[in-house]
């Protein structure tokens, strides 16, 4: 049986295979005076509707029309595919003219979308079970308002207790910002640990000049930094998957909505390939 890292480079190598035909095909076309810009652009698209048609599948899973997995394969490397075919279209050189323009920046946004979800969809899921318990996107604002609640009567226990507030002040000053939200999200996408760092470093360093009896409390704040951290470390990867389909859906929805409005223009002008 077929590994997916062998499946996957042999189907990335049919695409690229693919793809130099395509462009050896446009040469040798344009050396023989052929018109061929009808011809990419049909293929064009027709890419982009078995692209978008990806969306579609995926909210009609109850019906058998292959695996999900099966489109995804399709719909990555259509989209490798497309590169050439849209390079092949604009004749190799920048697009004039107001609608050319625009579809031509419309297709590099939803592209380059495309490739920044593939590369967060292969990476951030490992990155997200190697790192604190298992919780759903739903469940993480509870569990926050959680360890906010345990974090401030640790605090108010200093206080009431008569003991000296340097535990209260460091709540205060350093750690209500700090459970109010989702904190060093750009940071955490990065795998960066330095904020986190810096306040286990501050509650580290208050030990020396509090009671033995306040050190339990701070060895407790230190334990939920690490957990509300963990917890916004899995909000980030998570808004991550999320977000970037709310940029590279309407993208694709658009382009193809200015492609329609492309092809009627060029047939209305043109009087359609000859």
């Amino acid at each position: 049986m077929m590994t997916f890292a062998r499946r996957r480079l042999r189907n990335l190598t049919l695409a690229l295979i693919g793809g130099m035909l395509i462009i050896a095909g446009d040469w040798i076309a344009r050396g023989a005076l052929m018109q061929t810009a009808y011809i990419s652009g049909w293929a064009m698209l027709v890419l982009m509707f078995l692209l978008a048609a990806y969306n579609v599948r995926k909210k009609l899973s109850v019906i058998p029309l292959f695996s999900s997995s099966a489109w995804l394969q399709v719909h990555v490397y259509a989209g490798v595919v497309s590169v050439v075919v849209f390079v092949v279209h604009i004749g190799y050189v920048m697009p004039n003219g107001g609608l050319e323009i625009l579809l031509g920046a419309l297709y590099v946004g939803v592209a380059a979308s495309g490739l920044v979800g593939l590369v967060l969809t292969r990476t951030l899921p490992p990155r997200i079970n190697s790192r604190g318990e298992n919780v759903i996107f739903e469940r993480i604002g509870p569990i926050r308002r959680q360890l906010r609640e345990r974090a401030e009567m640790l605090a108010l226990e200093s206080v009431n207790a008569g003991n000296v507030t340097a535990i209260s002040q460091l709540y205060q000053d350093r750690l209500v910002r700090f459970f109010a939200g989702p904190q060093n999200l750009w940071s955490h996408l990065g795998q960066s640990t330095r904020q986190r760092q810096a306040l286990l470093d501050e509650i580290d360093a208050l030990r020396r000049y509090v009671k033995e009896s306040d050190r339990e409390s701070l060895t407790q704040i230190a334990e939920l930094v690490c957990l509300k951290d963990d917890l916004d470390y899995r909000y980030a990867c998570q808004c991550a998957l999320k977000g970037w389909l709310f940029v590279h859906i309407p993208l694709t929805y658009g382009l193809l909505m200015v492609m329609v409005v492309h092809v009627v223009v060029v047939y209305a002008f043109s009087g359609g390939a000859r």
